[in-house]
């Protein structure tokens, strides 16, 4: 009987190979061979108390889910601690996920951990707020220079003879707090009777902003606007105000402008607040761009996302826009 030569036995073991590394679809370039698999993604967030952070939580896993290939691990709550979220994340790069989705709480502290992250070979994603590094593969987030500007325009409409304003400011090292300020005080420089009378750390959180009001409508008699860096704040300061039976004499301006029943969109509909800015989740962002680097699609180093002003006049339709529980 004739032996198969050496030359057959060379090209089964090729065709044998190939079969293996086509059944696993391991890695490599070529779209085919991550058919079929499933991607893990994992989701830092810097605090889940925040209504605009619980926001994008729901709608991540929502966007998420809208690719088959793609499956979020449960979303890792810092509770507005850095050093909690760098743990965490230390623990997410742990698990090697095939991307890495970071809402840092602080800057400076996280940087080091996305730049461990970026040497584990993970693709990074960062949130809304900066890292001081750029080896992430892309930030999402808004212009919160033109948001404060739109607000500081809004302040000097709402204003224009001047007037007595306090600022209420989110976390002091985020990016997004030092733009929002930038922006407010370039556009009421317009007025010079604008004065702000007194700012203060807020931290983003509502329950931060009340007994700061508290604080100022007793060392202040005649404030006339409130600007604060989110609407939780804007709205904590309403509610100071108003039982001290001062809400008439103020206005109120916030940001983030979310489409739920205590969000700013409301708020501006009750006239709790004189107008809010929206202020993009980038959760379908975040899971489009995780899903395109993942099948080694091009993404932006940085997405920059518009803005809307929320008004009396337009509340009640952007809610029904932007109302994502018909969509759950």
């Amino acid at each position: 009987m004739n032996r198969p030569s050496r030359g057959f036995y060379g090209v089964a073991a090729a065709v044998f190979l190939a079969g293996l590394l086509g059944g696993c679809g391991g890695g490599g370039s070529g779209g085919s061979s991550s058919e079929g698999k499933q991607f893990v993604v994992a989701y830092s967030q810097s605090n889940n108390a925040e209504p605009y952070r619980a926001q994008l939580n729901i709608q991540l896993q929502h966007f998420v889910k809208k690719h088959s290939d793609l499956k979020l691990l449960p979303i890792a709550d810092a509770h507005q601690d850095s050093a909690t979220q760098v743990s965490q994340v230390q623990n997410l790069i742990a698990q090697k996920p095939s991307v890495l989705i970071v809402s840092p709480n602080e800057p400076a502290p996280l940087t080091a951990a996305v730049e461990q992250a970026c040497s584990a070979g993970i693709p990074v994603i960062v949130l809304d707020r900066s890292v001081n590094t750029d080896c992430y593969t892309s930030f999402i987030g808004g212009d919160n220079v033109l948001i404060g500007k739109r607000a500081g325009e809004l302040a000097v409409k709402l204003l224009p003879n001047g007037g007595n304003v306090v600022e209420l400011r989110g976390i002091l090292s985020d990016q997004p707090q030092i733009d929002r300020d930038q922006g407010f005080r370039d556009a009421i420089a317009a007025n010079p009777n604008i004065k702000i009378v007194a700012n203060r750390e807020g931290k983003w959180l509502k329950e931060n902003a009340t007994p700061i009001m508290q604080q100022w409508l007793a060392q202040y008699p005649k404030i006339d606007l409130v600007f604060g860096h989110n609407d939780p704040m804007a709205l904590g300061a309403y509610l100071a105000a108003k039982a001290a039976n001062r809400d008439k004499e103020m206005k109120f301006i916030g940001i983030d402008g979310l489409a739920i029943p205590d969000g700013g969109i409301r708020a501006v509909q009750l006239g709790e607040l004189a107008g809010t800015f929206i202020y993009p989740t980038c959760a379908q962002q975040a899971a489009d761009s995780a899903e395109k680097v993942l099948h080694h699609e091009k993404v932006d180093k940085k997405q920059v996302l518009g803005t809307t002003d929320v008004t009396p006049q337009n509340a009640a339709q952007l809610y029904q826009q932007y109302d994502f529980s018909k969509q759950q």
